[in-house]
């Protein structure tokens, strides 16, 4: 995917950790519906294929619990749904409400393999406790661990006018 130049342009100050943790939440809902629906339909899809009374007899012996094919499904789905919105726009639905944008330092829209960075780097800061998003609290430029392994920042742009 080609990089663009996002609008609008021009130099936007660093976004605060409450702003980030605000827009993770409004990301946070969404996501646990996207998330609910595609677990829906893959079992529909596995009931289709496995048929009704053998998916009875697998659920109700637990040998469906934790099913890493499911959990697969799910990871990549997440990560679609961020990597659509960040190479795209340069914001997902929750960051868009509270007026963030993840860019390049000259104000171009991020690569698909930034957005991997970003997606695997910021689940290791929440493994870590927070401590990654919390480092914006210390870094002069307030970035967090995926911030900085990425190379994009974090930019607060105005509310667009009517």
């Amino acid at each position: 995917m080609s990089k663009h130049l996002l609008n609008p342009q021009g130099e936007f100050p660093a976004v605060t950790l409450g702003r980030r943790l605000a827009a993770m939440f409004y990301d946070f809902l969404l996501c646990t519906a996207l998330l609910i629906v595609t677990s829906g339909i893959y079992k529909m899809i596995q009931m289709a294929i496995l048929g009704e009374e053998k998916m009875r007899t697998l659920t109700e012996a637990g040998a469906l619990d934790g099913d890493p094919l499911l959990s697969t499904v799910l990871l990549f789905v997440l990560f679609g749904f961020f990597a659509k919105f960040w190479t795209w726009s340069g914001q997902t639905l929750g960051m868009q409400v509270w007026c963030i944008r993840v860019q390049n330092a000259d104000g171009s829209s991020i690569s698909l393999w930034q957005a991997l960075l970003r997606f695997v780097v910021s689940i290791a800061s929440w493994l870590c406790g927070g401590l990654g998003f919390f480092w914006s609290l210390f870094d002069k430029q307030k970035r967090s661990w995926h911030d900085i392994y990425s190379n994009t920042q974090l930019v607060r742009i105005p509310k667009k006018t009517k």
